[in-house]
């Protein structure tokens, strides 16, 4: 397989749900496991209602965390019932499970309820005994091998103690239950509508696949009980990734949906285009600039698409133009404000047509390579302009640029000291490929390679040993 198939093969990341009854530890561990504070802690019982998710990044691989509420047996309450459905939404998705109990209580009617859940979804389970602080916790582990779920990991969430093991376990999983989808699937453009609950998410999916009756076959998706459908546009053809517009009628249970993100996310992760369904009643809410946030830090294309246009001139009087959309969408994701806003009336089937020609328009974008001298010219003007960062005395300097790989574009600056960029310079350098090249709606990859260091820009920023890092990954130093 040659370097631009294997650079655009879209990998879908296993989604990792931490589940349990209430008051084991469950956000205390997902925040160990990211080493900040992600999810609410409280020693209050059902702290943690919605589900709180993130990607994490480990020698170059990736898979998606969630934490969720706790599972409760026999749910009495509207709370309790709303969490409840939510980790059985969860697992709908989850490729992996991590059981969390807590050890200091022993196994109470609740672990058992949830340990036969478990046993009946059929996914891959890896027990962790919570609150196993030092050896007299480690003498109570036996007991839990009568949950029937696997062998009890010790960790201490709140100490970090087998943390780092329990995160080796999850990847090593991770890793022998990846599906890696046929290069004839994966050629085709993904595009992935998302967006929150009643946004008109269906009413779009059904108009591209029903209105235009293009459907050429079902392609079975990488999450469990779900379909990715393949349509053909003006001769193009593309696969829409599993949506709410997709999904067979009768698989969401009512009130479901509220709980929409970590499908989202999902489906975000295995498309090379999200199309980010904003309502035109209430645009760029605090769950839509999470919903961005997600395509952004997985270097995915995007589309942002305001619909309802036809409710917005009923209420209105007027109609809701692109220029007057877009200032308000980039108003709000100031932090994407390359991306192209599309104005939709899905019921009306009105500007479906130009959404599907921006999405491929846009991963046409995340496939081309910047001609070499260009790039060169461009990024060595760009210098010229504005001088790079320097601390003191010391003042880092760029010698040359390359493009080393597409979906998403990357580029590697090789220079004399990378821990002296700064952010700020990243994003210029960035701006300005991407005005040179009209990289609209795509997310640009760069890297700074030099003084046996790299850093990447992005949430993957780091110091690395270059030798290790080529070691790793295979990839020797230019």
């Amino acid at each position: 397989m040659d370097s631009m198939t294997k650079d655009h093969i879209n990998h879908h990341a296993p989604v990792v749900a931490i589940v349990g009854r209430p008051n084991v530890g469950k956000s205390s561990l997902f925040n160990a496991i990211l080493r900040r504070r992600a999810a609410i802690v409280s020693d209050i019982s059902g702290t943690t209602r919605d589900r709180v998710i993130a990607a994490l990044v480990k020698d170059q691989k990736r898979i998606i965390i969630a934490d969720t509420g706790g599972l409760v047996p026999e749910p009495d309450s509207e709370i309790e019932n709303n969490i409840a459905s939510q980790v059985d939404f969860a697992l709908l998705d989850a490729d992996i499970v991590i059981f969390v109990v807590d050890v200091t209580k022993g196994i109470t009617y609740a672990d058992e309820s949830v340990a036969n859940r478990l046993r009946q979804s059929g996914i891959p389970v890896i027990l962790a005994a919570n609150k196993t602080d030092g050896k007299a916790q480690q003498l109570l582990l036996p007991e839990f091998f009568q949950l029937a779920i696997g062998e009890p990991f010790p960790v201490s969430a709140y100490h970090r103690n087998g943390v780092e093991d329990l995160i080796d376990k999850a990847f090593d999983l991770a890793q022998s239950i990846r599906e890696i989808p046929s290069t004839e699937e994966t050629m085709l453009p993904s595009f992935a509508i998302v967006g929150r609950p009643n946004v008109g998410k269906s009413s779009i999916a059904n108009s591209i696949l029903g209105k235009q009756r293009s459907i050429v076959s079902a392609v079975p998706g990488t999450t469990r009980d779900s379909l990715d459908a393949e349509f053909e546009f003006e001769g193009e053809k593309a696969v829409l990734v599993d949506t709410a517009g997709i999904r067979r009628r009768g698989s969401v249970k009512p009130g479901i949906e509220k709980y929409s993100v970590l499908r989202s996310m999902s489906a975000v992760d295995r498309s090379d285009v999200a199309i980010i369904i904003l309502d035109a009643m209430e645009i760029a809410t605090s769950q839509d600039l999470h919903i961005a946030g997600l395509a952004m830090e997985s270097f995915k294309g995007v589309v942002v698409v305001v619909n309802k246009a036809d409710i917005y001139k009923e209420t209105f009087g007027e109609e809701l133009t692109s220029r007057n959309a877009k200032r308000t969408v980039l108003n709000r994701l100031h932090f994407m404000d390359y991306v192209p806003v599309v104005v939709t009336s899905a019921l009306e089937n009105q500007g479906v047509s130009h959404m599907l020609r921006t999405a491929f328009a846009v991963y046409e974008k995340r496939l081309s390579w910047a001609p070499s001298a260009q790039l060169t010219r461009v990024v060595m003007d760009a210098i010229a302009r504005h001088l790079p960062p320097k601390e003191g005395r010391r003042v880092l300097k760029i010698y040359r640029v390359k493009q080393e790989s597409i979906a998403p574009p990357t580029f590697v600056f090789y220079c004399n000291n990378p821990s002296l960029m700064h952010f700020s310079y990243e994003r210029y350098l960035e701006n300005e490929i991407r005005k040179a090249f009209d990289y609209e709606g795509t997310h640009l990859r760069l890297e700074f390679r030099g003084k046996n260091k790299l850093h990447v820009i992005g949430g993957h920023r780091t110091g690395l040993d270059a030798k290790r890092t080529a070691r790793r990954t295979g990839r020797m130093k230019a």
